[in-house]
């Protein structure tokens, strides 16, 4: 007798061991032990007809597809000595519910798509045991490494089960450490503030940053390029991006290994032109670099942008500008050519946006540089990918040319994925100037989806209390126009200063453009009620004359040329502004203000940072108006070191109330330098401070300290990026004062931003 038996575990061993190698003649078949599945299914698999000698490899492979269906828990073969096959096979079980147990934070539905076993299916543990491996993926793609997931079935009636997929999901595996190998000119510190995977810390328990992606570890290695490509380093590459996994498998290290590469300065620019007709020579003042600066890759992909437009706006739609590179790695120099040809005659004929569930077509639409109809240009789609990634509303944007059948158009196919754009914020801490102090704040930059900002923002502090409500439109009517509105109230103490509190109420509109990239201009018109109360009864009487409420109508604008690397933390390049006010169109103020900054920043030797800066500003009042208290200037606390809030300047010489003055100047320079704590984020700083500040108007000088000669101060600080927010910490020493100015050798500010 010959006999086949299949067990789940046993297959292959017995398998081996008990089929002959001779043939067998099978005069009939029968099959025992079915319930639910049909004898003709069984039937169906099976490779061996009865009245035939059959191989061995003719019932193994009969007796292997009759198992791989998954219907049976167990198959035997079974010959007799009369030549009857005898096919024995106990039936799996059907599943009656499954459920998913423990999942708190992937929704039932998701792990419901991803698995094969469902409801009315078979049961199999081969299935069960591959399900469990594609909920782990599902977790792992959640951030979360530790997962354990069992499946576990409890029997009904009928041969049915309940299947239940317990899940112990762990937590999140977070980021523990961020580690950069191979860079020089920047810090770890500086570089981990550029990309978007952070270190674990308490205070970003709002934030995903922490928690490990891979996804985002791949955008990252993109945008160190980005950063480096735009500072200079034109052969920078990532060359590799490592996330090691812990043992408890809750938390990874990342380690970035980069190769800088030399920093270039631009050489040689030229444009030539391979279009008929066309001086490339006429096209160089659309080029943004100049001869002398850093490579900017930023700059190439807006100049290549700049002269394609300039050639469409002349009739040439189907153009290519190509930017070339020519490196001297001697010199550190590279010499850069755009070279325009004849595009393809290619046409957009449609843009397609998906993944979107929440922002607004338009919003993405009004970002792109090409339309529906238009010549394609590969740099346009470039410019415009930049421009939807900058909105910061996407993890990703993805964006595809899908060419037609007819050669001549193409689609433009935008794919992005959308992520959280509402920030709470917290800050607590301490500074010399406003004492102990809390501030919160909710803002949301893609409000209902359409691209607004809504923002509040509520500080309370021993000596200040401030609420703001601002929303902000940035394409008002349709058009590249910031349009906004703020309300606010402000209550201040200024009893040590000059025994009075003030109080402002009030609101303003706003609107933004920029002429270039560089150049932006803002105008803003403010309705606001100050009040001054609670003076002193040994307060100066010029103070006293001024208590009571006023309603200003001001009217304003500043004009801001940025040149600046980074507008959070500049290392290279200048910020130049000018605003003016004036206050009359209504209410009781009348007055004139003037106000300027200009920056200037040099890095040398990769981490000393000089900064050289100067603010000023100028009021006057007209129609017979003095300039009030509230709108004169104070010099001394945040904007002059080694003095304290208002300590320069006119005083009272029987109070010694500060008055303020009708105009001022504040400037210095300042040495930024590490202290091998970057890992920390700590670095030191020496500076030198200048003011000066001018007498206030309808003031009798007999009955006043004053003088509107320099003042100077110096000192070392430092600034230390810790886990709970930027903490400034200066001592500073006034070297020219005046004998009632009042001073402030230390000086403290903490801050936590979440």
């Amino acid at each position: 007798m010959k006999k086949l038996y299949l067990g789940a575990s046993l297959f292959s061993l017995l398998l081996a061991s008990q089929v002959a190698a001779a043939d067998v003649y099978v005069r009939d078949i029968s099959v025992s032990g079915l319930d639910r599945v049909e004898n003709e299914t069984v039937m169906s698999y099976l490779n061996i007809q009865s009245g035939q000698s059959v191989s061995e490899e003719k019932l193994n492979d009969s007796l292997k597809q009759l198992y791989a269906t998954g219907l049976f828990d167990d198959v035997a073969f079974n010959v007799t000595p009369s030549g009857e096959l005898v096919i024995s096979v106990v039936e799996s079980p059907i599943i009656n519910e499954r459920y998913f147990d423990g999942n708190d934070n992937v929704d039932s539905d998701m792990l419901a798509s991803e698995v094969q076993l469902a409801p009315r299916s078979t049961f199999s543990k081969a299935k069960a045991q591959d399900d469990v491996q594609r909920i782990l993926e599902v977790y792992k793609r959640t951030g979360r490494y530790a997962v354990v997931v069992e499946p576990k079935i409890i029997k009904r009636e009928n041969n049915s089960v309940d299947l239940v997929y317990e899940i112990d999901e762990g937590p999140l595996a977070t980021i523990d450490k961020v580690n950069f190998i191979g860079n020089t000119h920047y810090t770890g510190s500086e570089l981990q503030s550029e990309i978007m995977s952070k270190e674990s810390r308490w205070y970003r328990i709002f934030s995903s940053s922490e928690n490990y992606d891979a996804d985002r570890v791949n955008y990252d290695k993109e945008l160190l390029r980005r950063f480096y490509l735009k500072n200079g380093y034109a052969d920078f590459r990532v060359v590799s991006a490592i996330a090691e996994l812990s043992p408890d498998k809750k938390s990874f290290v990342l380690t970035y290994v980069v190769d800088e590469g030399p920093r270039y300065e631009i050489g040689d620019i030229a444009v030539v032109s391979e279009l008929r007709d066309v001086d490339g020579s006429y096209l160089q003042e659309e080029v943004l670099l100049e001869q002398g600066d850093w490579y900017n890759a930023d700059k190439v992909e807006k100049s290549v942008y700049a002269i394609t437009d300039a050639l469409g706006k002349h009739g040439f739609a189907f153009v290519d500008v190509v930017p070339e590179l020519s490196r001297d790695a001697a010199q550190s120099k590279v010499n850069l050519t755009f070279r325009v040809k004849e595009g393809e005659r290619v046409f957009v004929d449609r843009i397609n946006i998906t993944g979107n569930t929440r922002t607004e077509d338009e919003v993405i639409r009004r970002e792109f540089r090409i339309a529906e109809g238009d010549a394609f240009n590969a740099a346009k789609i470039r410019a415009s990918r930049r421009n939807v990634e900058n909105l910061d509303y996407f993890s990703k944007v993805d964006i595809k040319t899908v060419p037609k059948a007819n050669g001549n158009s193409a689609d433009v196919d935008v794919n992005v994925e959308e992520k959280s754009t509402g920030y709470f914020n917290v800050g607590v801490g301490y500074s010399t100037v406003n004492g102990a102090l809390i501030r919160t704040g909710i803002t949301e930059n893609n409000f209902l989806g359409k691209g607004q900002q809504l923002a509040l923002d509520l500080g309370v502090s021993q000596r200040a209390q401030d609420y703001n409500l601002s929303f902000t439109e940035p394409y008002f009517m349709g058009r590249p126009l910031s349009a906004g509105i703020d309300l606010f109230r402000t209550e201040e103490d200024y009893q040590d200063e000059g025994s009075y509190d003030t109080e402002s109420t009030g609101g303003r509109l706003r609107l933004g453009w920029n002429y270039t990239d560089d150049l932006s201009q803002y105008v803003r018109y403010t309705l606001r009620q100050d009040k001054i109360s609670n003076v002193d009864s040994d307060a100066s009487q010029y103070i006293k004359d001024e208590e009571g409420e006023y309603t200003g109508s001001i009217f304003g604008q500043t004009t801001v040329y940025d040149k600046r690397d980074s507008a959070i933390n500049p290392k290279e390049g200048y910020y130049l502004s000018f605003g003016n006010d004036i206050a009359g169109a209504g209410g009781d103020e009348k007055f004139l203000r003037f106000d300027a900054k200009a920056y200037k920043y040099y890095t040398f030797a990769d981490y000393y940072t000089l900064k050289f800066f100067a603010n000023g500003g100028y009021i006057t009042g007209y129609n017979g108006k003095d300039v009030r208290l509230m709108n004169r200037y104070f010099l001394g606390g945040y904007n002059m070191r080694g003095f304290e809030y208002g300590g320069v300047g006119a005083r009272d010489k029987k109070t010694d109330d500060a008055l303020g003055g009708n105009w001022m100047f504040y400037g210095g320079t300042e040495l930024s330098f590490p202290m091998g704590l970057d890992e920390l984020g700590i670095r030191g700083r020496t500076f030198v401070d200048v003011g000066m500040i001018g007498k206030p108007d309808g003031i009798n000088t007999e009955d006043v300290y004053y003088s509107s000669s320099p003042r100077v101060a110096t000192g070392v600080g430092l600034t230390w990026q810790s886990p709970m927010g930027n903490i400034d910490i200066d001592f500073a020493i006034p070297v020219v004062k005046k004998s009632y100015d009042e001073t402030e050798i230390f000086r403290l500010n903490f801050g936590a931003r979440l």
